[in-house]
């Protein structure tokens, strides 16, 4: 991965207001997905989505620009909007055994930082997450990490959708059974 997932740059300064109704978005769409309200969350992701989760390894100081996995290599998912369709309608099946019962989540947003694009209604957001899952009585998993967000303004209650997310985890070994939570 590049720098061009990682922001290096200053924020540009963005209206008060603006900001505001990022955040806001981010916050609804963290509840959908604690609620499980998964058909609404998907409603909010947009047709050409790329939703990429890259794996993380520990590296030597001169190695660091190579700490995350480059695009077309190791991912935790890489997924257009097809297949995250595909995978939410299993969860609404019986077949997705990680999920029956299924888990309790919640989303933790925060450092939010907006920065318009040269493309009139898109933005670049970054934010920091914290995702707790605990499922049946003695599973419990937290992933912690940096966000990478394309939103665009569209025509739907909360405002915007997103076009593309990199979700990038803090941890190099991932301790969960698995990833059945969305980012």
């Amino acid at each position: 991965m590049t720098a061009t997932v990682i922001a290096s740059s200053p924020t540009s300064i963005v209206r008060s207001e603006l900001q505001h109704q990022i955040e806001q978005f981010l916050y609804v769409e963290a509840d959908l997905m604690d609620a499980w309200k998964l058909d609404e969350w998907m409603a909010l992701m947009a047709p050409d989505l790329h939703y990429w989760a890259p794996t993380q390894q520990n590296r030597t100081v001169r190695e660091r620009g190579q700490e995350i996995a480059a695009p077309m290599t190791a991912a935790y998912f890489d997924e257009n909007h097809a297949l995250l369709r595909q995978r939410i309608d299993r969860m609404h099946t019986s077949q997705a055994w990680a999920e029956e019962p299924r888990s309790r989540i919640r989303h933790l947003i925060c450092n939010v930082r907006v920065r318009p694009t040269e493309v009139p209604d898109e933005y670049e957001v970054d934010s920091s997450f914290y995702l707790f899952r605990t499922r049946m009585e003695r599973e419990m998993d937290h992933f912690v990490g940096r966000r990478y967000d394309l939103l665009r303004r569209h025509d739907n209650p909360h405002g915007f959708q997103v076009a593309r997310r990199t979700a990038v985890l803090d941890m190099s070994t991932l301790l969960a059974k698995n990833i059945s939570v969305f980012f």
